[in-house]
């Protein structure tokens, strides 16, 4: 409920998060929640708490995150400037991309019906792709990922593979895309889209389909530990932070449908 004399405000934000402890705030690092909270206090005058879409990660990116946060309705900026003030108090590997005013009942959580990643793998080192890439040194079967990535087509309880978090009541999720391209030469990007995603799932997923790419295990394998539920059966490491990018969240209500 929001409240009284406050306005909500939906932003659409991008981030670097190799320097971050995650999105959500910490007490004993930083993160990027911390950071924009900060910032956008210093532009409205009150303490503000920034509802983020998903958390992310340690080290996990985000190109289309989306928040809200209430600001008093004495704050005069226009939706035009507002992310350009905001952006003024912000550090440069933290950005607000657009900002809107929307109705109270707007939540950026629990009304996104559709949330996308993004994962970047290359098989060959490039000082510029460190940050945003897994550069495999290991020969593997580019021919397997797709292969393995269609098993986790579907709805699915993906207890497997994931990060154990006592907040989740239920680890159910729909994967409505899961595909690998080429998107250059010894350059691969994965797309997911679901519903919604658990903690470590992305990361997880990756992980176990190179696992198949290496031959370290079958698809099989990777369909048989899906099934079972069950974490401990799930051999496969989660793939490295940096080349995973929350993409994209998307609404019923869109209030940044134009920006795509």
């Amino acid at each position: 409920m929001i409240q009284e004399g406050m306005q909500r405000c939906a932003l659409l934000i991008e981030y670097d998060g190799l320097e971050y402890a995650g999105w959500q705030r910490q007490t004993n690092a930083l993160t990027v929640q911390e950071v924009l909270e900060r910032g956008i206090e210093r532009i409205v005058g009150v303490p503000v708490n920034v509802i983020s879409a998903g958390r992310t990660d340690a080290g996990v990116h985000g190109f289309g995150q989306v928040a809200h946060v209430d600001v008093p309705e004495t704050c005069r900026i226009s939706d035009v400037r507002l992310a350009k003030a905001f952006n003024s108090c912000l550090p440069r590997d933290v950005r607000v991309r657009a900002a809107k005013r929307v109705s109270g009942n707007f939540h950026a959580r629990f009304q996104a019906t559709r949330r996308e990643y993004r994962y970047t793998l290359t098989n060959h080192y490039s000082v510029f792709r460190r940050r945003y890439a897994w550069q495999q040194t290991l020969a593997f079967d580019a021919s397997m990922l797709n292969s393995a990535a269609e098993i986790f087509l579907g709805k699915h309880d993906f207890t497997s593979f994931s990060k154990l978090n006592h907040d989740t009541e239920s680890y159910i999720c729909a994967v409505e895309e899961a595909r690998w391209n080429e998107v250059e030469s010894g350059v691969w990007h994965f797309h997911v889209a679901a519903d919604r995603f658990v903690y470590g799932m992305v990361r997880s997923l990756v992980g176990a389909m190179m696992d198949a790419a290496l031959h370290k295990v079958t698809p099989d394998d990777l369909r048989e530990a899906l099934e079972h539920k069950e974490r401990s059966l799930r051999t496969t490491p989660l793939a490295p932070a940096q080349g995973l990018v929350l993409w994209r969240v998307q609404y019923d209500d869109d209030p940044f449908a134009g920006l795509w």
